[in-house]
């Protein structure tokens, strides 16, 4: 066999994998771990939701296994070093959620400028202008170019920081980005949005540090893993003050529980993983995936029909 998929993807995205390789349907798995294994050993390909998690062990139970394909949320739970050791490729269309996650960014920033109030100049407790505020970007992703666009549309001011990428960067005129180091991020926008994708070496990068040094009145959204922000400096950021808001479309298990420093914090807002998620970002994503698989799988089987409107090129992540 082929390709075992556990995440639902569309009927026609499914269709057209089945008629050039084997293919089956088994969302079932989702959950079983020793089922999923005893599966996995008659196929090549994975196409797996955030739930399940993909690491060296099963790499190892499953050693005939090549591509791991996913097609909503991140790498959560795929643990790409592993992969790259066992000679997996994993696929993933960062591209094909970059429209929704901007739109998701823009509506939150306006819902927190507006809905927590700042002390205006005669005292009065009053919301803030998206076309006047200055908005940092913590990551260059796909998301990020579409929404630098948007929000120089309204007239904001486009500031960001990358670890990967140097200040020099042709990337950041092009985009219409002003690169800044992070401590300059922090100290001059009115709004905070990660989009960094996670690794273990940035957990924590926004720290007591930074949140000391963020510009007063800043509101924060979060669309990366949470862990990018230390738990309990934004804990004490948002009890202080110095935080206005944040807004978080995941929070890593256990944040929000008694006892943890974030718990009954009303100036924190979470939402499940909504930003990437619209019908429009699950088609572009699950052809881009279906795509990314068939190349790395080879030829089709015989008698296979191409699609009648080939799907867009993959975006493929290690």
């Amino acid at each position: 066999m082929s390709v075992l998929i556990l995440e639902p993807l569309e009927a026609e995205v499914v269709q057209w994998l089945a008629e050039r390789h084997d293919a089956r349907f088994a969302p079932e798995l989702v959950g079983d771990h020793d089922g999923l294994l005893d599966a996995l050993r008659d196929f090549r390909a994975l196409v797996a939701p955030p739930e399940v998690r993909v690491d060296a062990g099963l790499l190892r139970a499953v050693p005939a296994l090549r591509v791991i394909g996913r097609a909503s949320g991140g790498a959560e739970n795929i643990d790409i070093e592993a992969c790259r050791k066992a000679g997996v490729e994993v696929v993933r269309s960062q591209a094909s959620t970059a429209s929704a996650e901007a739109e998701f960014a823009v509506g939150a920033l306006l819902s927190l400028l507006r809905r927590v109030p700042v002390e205006g100049s005669d005292g009065l407790k009053v919301g803030r202008e998206l076309g006047c505020s200055t908005i940092g970007l913590l990551g260059l992703t796909p998301a990020a170019q579409v929404l630098a666009q948007l929000l120089q549309a309204f007239g904001a001011r486009v500031v960001g920081y990358d670890p990967a990428l140097h200040p020099s960067d042709s990337t950041w005129a092009r985009w219409g980005i002003e690169a800044l180091s992070l401590s300059q991020l922090m100290t001059q926008s009115d709004g905070l949005v990660l989009l960094l994708p996670y690794f273990d070496r940035f957990r924590g990068l926004v720290g007591e540090r930074q949140l000391e040094g963020a510009r007063p009145g800043q509101v924060l959204v979060g669309l990366s893993q949470s862990g990018l922000v230390d738990e309990a400096a934004l804990a004490r950021a948002l009890r202080s003050g110095k935080l206005l808001a944040a807004w978080f479309d995941s929070l890593e298990p256990g944040w929000l529980e008694s006892g943890r420093p974030l718990h009954g914090l009303a100036q924190l807002q979470v939402t499940p993983r909504l930003a990437g998620t619209t019908r429009e970002s699950r088609v572009r994503a699950a052809w881009a995936v279906a795509r990314g698989i068939d190349e790395l799988l080879g030829p089709a089987r015989s008698g296979a029909k191409p699609p009648a409107k080939p799907p867009a090129k993959a975006s493929l992540a290690y």
